[in-house]
């Protein structure tokens, strides 16, 4: 087991890396910003390295930074979090190549998944459905494109392979549009993400997203740890998520998890990983896999026992899984509300100092949180400031404890979306369960209708 780890994050998901080091008796090494030296993760770390200034860019994004901080501190092992680097296969070349170990998939793996073309190429090959669309990246010759668009059928969406986070796509509904979309998503990709490949899929009217958690080790074991309803987006950002998905027959769930724990094994996968889907009509379409820690991986441990960022580094130090398929049991029902530092309703960002922290307790709550009283929010970085989980027997007991911990959270001098949550935890449609990916969009547009008139 690695002596001490660097934590290349920062939020919420540092001090998760931090928690998980200590209990596994590992030293750690917090690198931050300027903007982020008080932070609780930055005191709670046995070292820490100040990287750059506020922008991320500068400090968070500052490879030969990090790098250097490991050199100076001795530390073994980097843990990316999620977000920044963590899905950059060039810097987890980089760490390697200088004499660290990466936490998380080879570099040659995490360039393949974030390919969209040839993820989805890998995953086929694998046996894992995909959404119809073009078979790779779009030829150049406009007949062929819109030949393309004929045979799979109108409404097509236009994707960036080497797109993420919702940016990188456009719907087309007519043929007319269809050329235009295409070149616009090109430029856009081009200027974004440095490759102008996009592809085509078969544009889904109202799915719901819904993935699989798995684990795998470097001597070709792999697992799925069920699935997540992540459905309750806007703009196409998780707003709540939820582990087991509702409404969704076990043996569907234990068929696609089990072709995904094969995909790990063919494509040699190692760490954590996350095969997201769209769902539709009891179909299960591979849209991508994020090949690292998500930000919901609290519901998933929540219902399983296991602990994700722990399982990550024992893998990355050489270590088999310690269980098998056969060992993991589902029990009961895990929410999770994202918090952010936002107008609840309007969504314009609210940094600042926080006058008042009180976050709530009682059975089966959890908070994932860096913030406490008189912590600062700095404007630089992305608005979520913790994460609420409920857990409970049922799936209308963990609603309800969510709510009754909503009501008892308490957060003074900037705005959050809590009273949105409360909303939606009173929703009819969210308490039915299976609500699609466009269901808050549409809920968020008539009430702003309802208030104009």
């Amino acid at each position: 087991m690695f002596e001490k780890i660097l934590i290349a994050n920062r939020g919420e998901i540092a001090l998760r890396v931090l928690r998980a080091c200590r209990e596994l008796g590992i030293r750690t090494v917090a690198v931050h910003s300027e903007a982020d030296t008080e932070a609780k993760y930055v005191k709670l770390a046995d070292e820490s390295v100040c990287i750059g200034p506020a922008p991320s860019g500068q400090s968070y994004l500052n490879v030969p930074a990090i790098i250097s901080a490991a050199e100076v501190t001795d530390a073994e092992a980097i843990h990316p979090g999620y977000g920044f680097l963590s899905e950059n296969a060039d810097f987890a070349e980089r760490v390697e190549q200088s004499g660290f170990v990466f936490i998380g998939p080879r570099p040659d793996t995490i360039r393949l998944m974030g390919d969209k073309v040839s993820a989805k190429d890998a995953m086929k090959a694998a046996g894992v459905p995909c959404v119809p669309g073009s078979e790779g990246a779009l030829p150049d010759d406009p007949k062929e494109i819109v030949k393309i668009a004929r045979a799979i059928g109108y409404p097509v969406i236009i994707k960036a392979a080497g797109g993420g986070g919702g940016r990188g796509m456009r719907v087309v509904h007519t043929e007319a549009a269809l050329l235009n979309a295409v070149t616009t998503t090109r430029s856009e990709a081009a200027a974004a993400f440095g490759n102008p490949i996009v592809y085509m899929e078969k544009f889904l009217e109202n799915p719901r997203h819904v993935e699989i958690q798995v684990l795998a080790d470097q001597h070709g074991n792999a697992v799925y740890l069920g699935e997540r309803d992540c459905s309750m987006q806007r703009r196409h950002q998780k707003v709540i998520e939820e582990a087991p998905a509702p409404g969704i027959e076990r043996r569907l769930i234990a068929r696609i998890g089990e072709r995904c724990a094969e995909a790990c094994r063919k494509i040699g996968y190692r760490g954590a990983g996350t095969f997201e889907f769209l769902y539709e009509n009891s179909e299960f379409y591979f849209i991508e896999m994020n090949t690292r820690v998500q930000v919901e991986h609290p519901v998933t441990e929540m219902i399983t026992g296991i602990d994700i960022v722990q399982t990550q580094i024992r893998v990355a130090a050489g270590e088999k899984l310690s269980f098998k398929q056969r060992d993991i049991e589902f029990r009961g029902h895990s929410i999770e509300c994202r918090i952010n530092a936002e107008d609840p309703f309007k969504f314009t960002p609210s940094p600042g100092r926080i006058t008042n922290w009180h976050t709530p307790g009682g059975p089966g709550i959890r908070v994932d949180s860096h913030v406490y009283n008189n912590y600062t929010v700095p404007p630089h970085y992305d608005s979520m400031i913790g994460k609420l989980i409920a857990y409970g027997d049922t799936r209308e007991q963990a609603i309800r404890r969510m709510r009754i911990a909503l009501s008892e959270m308490a957060v003074s001098g900037i705005k959050t979306n809590v009273p949105l949550h409360q909303e939606l935890m009173l929703d009819a449609r969210f308490i039915e369960g299976g609500t699609s990916i466009h269901y808050l969009e549409h809920k968020l547009a008539e009430r702003s209708e309802v208030k104009k008139t």
